[in-house]
C-alpha cells in the first residue's frame, strides 16, 4: 500500500489544470495524474512536457514506445509498461516483440527478434538507464539512420521516461 495515496478520481480543482489533463487523457485521470495533482505546479509542467513528448515529436511512434517500454522493464516500473505496451502494439509492435521485451528484465540482452535500428534503440535505452553514458559507436550508428532531431528526441524520450518510472516506483504506483 502506498504511503501517499493518489487524490480522488472525481477531483475537479484546479479546474483548468484538471480539464487539460483529462483532455490529454481522453476524459480520465490516471493514478499518476492524481498523484501529480498533489502539486499543481508540478502536474502542470509534467502535463505540458508529456503532451509534447507524446504528440509533437518527429521520432517514429513505434521507436518512441519501444524505448519507453525498455526503460519501464529495466527500471521495474510495471505501471509504465502497462500504460505503454498498448501504444507500442498500436504503433506496430508485434506480440512476439512484446514478449521478447520481457527478456530485458532478466538479462539486459537485446533479443534478436528486433531489427538493427530497434536493437540500437533498446541498447541506447539500456545504456542511458543503467549507466547514463552512451557509447560513441552506438550514437554514430543511430545518426546514420536517424536525423539529428530524431536522435535528440530519442534521448529526450528515454530521459523523460526514466523520470516517469522513477516517480512511479518511488511512490509505489501500480496498475490502474
Amino acid at each position: 500500500m502506498p504511503v501517499l495515496e493518489p487524490l480522488a478520481e472525481d477531483i475537479t480543482e484546479p479546474s483548468d489544470l484538471v480539464t487539460a489533463i483529462r483532455k490529454r487523457r481522453g476524459g480520465r485521470l490516471l493514478k499518476l495524474d492524481r498523484m501529480l495533482l498533489h502539486s499543481p505546479a508540478f502536474a502542470e509542467g509534467w502535463n505540458s512536457h508529456l503532451a509534447k513528448v507524446r504528440q509533437s515529436l518527429k521520432l517514429d511512434a513505434q521507436l518512441r514506445e519501444l524505448a519507453i517500454c525498455a526503460v519501464a522493464i529495466v527500471n521495474r516500473a510495471p505501471y509504465e509498461l502497462e500504460q505503454h505496451l498498448p501504444f507500442y502494439r498500436a504503433a506496430g509492435g508485434t506480440n512476439e516483440k512484446c514478449e521478447a521485451l520481457h527478456v530485458l528484465g532478466s538479462n539486459n540482452k537485446v533479443p534478436e527478434v528486433f531489427g538493427a535500428l530497434e536493437r540500437d534503440v533498446i541498447e541506447i535505452a539500456l545504456q542511458m538507464t543503467q549507466s547514463i553514458e552512451v557509447e560513441s559507436d552506438l550514437k554514430a550508428r543511430l545518426l546514420k539512420v536517424l536525423e539529428a532531431q530524431q536522435l535528440v528526441e530519442l534521448v529526450g524520450v528515454i530521459s523523460t521516461y526514466n523520470m516517469v518510472s522513477r516517480f512511479l516506483v518511488a511512490l509505489d504506483l501500480h496498475a490502474e
